[in-house]
């Protein structure tokens, strides 16, 4: 992943040596409030050459879905096969800051993808959704690659919607073996049951096709110690109720819980983390360690396994992540 708060002066030398460094993949973040993902997107790929570029999330609810149609389909014409688009409903708390909070996200979600992904397939749209309207739309030209476009998701609820209208998910940290077969799971169940409101069912994703991208804070260091204190910080937030989706399929979540409510801070709580809970919520510790959960979550379904980046330094990390590259196990 590309850092949020990313330097300007690195941006561009960052891309290129993730490129370098043999990364399949580069995931830029449109979090609030530090940079546009779709400007993001299309820097990296046209400063890069082969990398794919994933988009992890755009929010639905601040963008006229046509309009967003148009700048995906402009991206996927200028670089065809090297982009992943990710939508979501947003942090609440951001989307309120700026008034874009809508009363229903699950349904202004589902509108927006299903809308999206039919103009991305050369559909003539109309659609009268609550959140989502067109009117005989139609792009000019579609793109010759089609980029998945995923949904971003949480709760079994999304994800059941993920099922029915996305071309996958793309799943908030930490993504742990249990998290995704849950997810997994309830993502197969959504896919024959579209939400009310579905307009172009003839476009539902094809069985056994689906993207699965899973986000994790992501530490490599010789010392395994060294690896889990730069990536405590990263799990700082995990106790919050946002995350419970990810914690309750856990087999320490009750304990997880009790040490959350006991912590005076977010960063005690961190620190206090046992060292195989840290193992467990984050990809960490030793190359060849890192590299084995890895192919742990891609045996679980994960098609996609992104690295967040932590510690003080991202130019240090990446190079550091990048040991996991050349190791070779036996689940690989």
């Amino acid at each position: 992943m590309l850092p949020r708060d990313l330097p300007a002066a690195q941006f561009v030398a960052y891309a290129r040596r993730a490129e370098e460094l043999g990364f399949d993949e580069i995931w830029v973040v449109e979090d609030c409030f530090f940079r546009g993902g779709i400007a993001q997107a299309a820097v990296v790929l046209a400063a890069t050459t082969t990398i794919v570029v994933g988009i992890g999330i755009l929010p639905a609810a601040a963008r006229n879905p046509g309009f967003a149609t148009l700048e995906i389909a402009t991206l996927a014409e200028l670089f065809p096969g090297r982009l992943q688009v990710g939508i979501g409903h947003g942090m609440p708390g951001w989307m309120r800051q700026t008034g874009s909070w809508p009363a229903s996200p699950l349904a202004m979600l589902a509108e927006n993808i299903d809308l999206m992904r039919a103009l991305l397939r050369g559909a003539t749209a109309t659609a009268a959704g609550r959140y989502a309207q067109a009117d005989a739309v139609a792009l000019a030209g579609v793109p010759s690659t089609v980029p998945p476009i995923l949904a971003g998701v949480r709760g079994p609820k999304s994800l059941s919607l993920a099922g029915a209208c996305a071309d996958g998910v793309v799943l908030a940290e930490p993504v742990t073996p249990e998290y995704l077969a849950a997810a997994i799971t309830t993502l197969d169940a959504g896919r024959d049951a579209p939400p009310e409101g579905f307009g172009f069912p003839d476009l539902r994703p094809p069985l056994g096709r689906r993207h699965v991208v899973a986000y994790n804070a992501a530490a490599v260091d010789e010392d395994p110690a060294v690896a889990r204190d730069l990536v405590r910080p990263a799990l700082e937030w995990i106790g919050d109720p946002d995350w419970a989706p990810h914690i309750r399929v856990l087999p320490f979540a009750e304990e997880f819980a009790a040490l959350r409510s006991d912590s005076g801070s977010r960063a005690d709580f961190a620190a206090a983390l046992p060292e195989n809970w840290v193992d467990q919520l984050a990809v960490v510790g030793t190359a060849a360690s890192a590299r084995r959960r890895i192919d742990e979550l891609h045996a679980a379904g994960a098609t996609s396994v992104v690295l967040i980046p932590a510690g003080p330094d991202p130019v240090k990390a990446l190079e550091s992540l990048a040991a996991v590259l050349s190791v070779r196990t036996g689940a690989a």
